[in-house]
């Protein structure tokens, strides 16, 4: 299957999503050997929710994230349509 080409917003938001994940694992590690961290788990919230807006927002404009329910998709499939994250 022949894939569409993508607008350089895609890669970007990506990116940022990318980079979110890796500083709220890293905010999981450090409060998993200092959960008392007040200040890391207040940041930990606000990365957070942060990226639950931009993928919501990514989904909306690009297709899903995450297959296995933790995604909605449009009619029809998209799960096909876009490279999928671990292709980029």
């Amino acid at each position: 299957m022949e894939r569409k080409a993508l607008p350089e917003q895609f890669y970007t938001q990506l990116r940022e999503l990318q980079a979110i994940d890796f500083v709220l694992v890293e905010l999981t590690l450090y409060l998993d050997t200092h959960p008392g961290d007040a200040q890391a788990i207040s940041q930990y919230n606000q990365f957070a929710q942060y990226r639950m807006g931009l993928a919501h927002q990514f989904q909306q404009e690009f297709g899903p994230l995450n297959s296995f329910g933790h995604s909605f998709t449009k009619q029809p499939w998209e799960w096909v349509e876009v490279p999928w994250p671990w292709q980029v």
